[in-house]
């Protein structure tokens, strides 16, 4: 399964907390396009999805992001415009 740093835990909250989403949403990874992960803010977990549940930060990972992140990391960040950038390490 995937780990979760304490950074990444604060940014999910963060982005899952706002008062235009919905309580119980979480961070979705899905497969992209050329082995890319695209992630999005959804309600809930979608049919098939793994969901890890870390220090209150929800994600769900559809089945090919799940066996992608299988064993890794995934970490945050704050870039300069004050958003945030997700990485796999």
């Amino acid at each position: 399964m995937v780990t979760v740093t304490d950074m990444a835990v604060a940014a999910i909250c963060v982005l899952t907390t706002q008062d235009d989403v919905p309580e119980g949403s979480g961070l979705r990874i899905s497969a992209g396009v050329n082995g890319s992960l695209r992630l999005t803010i959804a309600g809930a977990p979608h049919d098939g999805d793994v969901v890890v549940e870390a220090s209150g930060a929800r994600i769900f990972l559809d089945s090919e992001a799940a066996q992608t992140l299988q064993g890794q990391t995934l970490d945050a960040e704050a870039d300069n415009a004050g958003g945030v950038r997700f990485a796999v390490l």
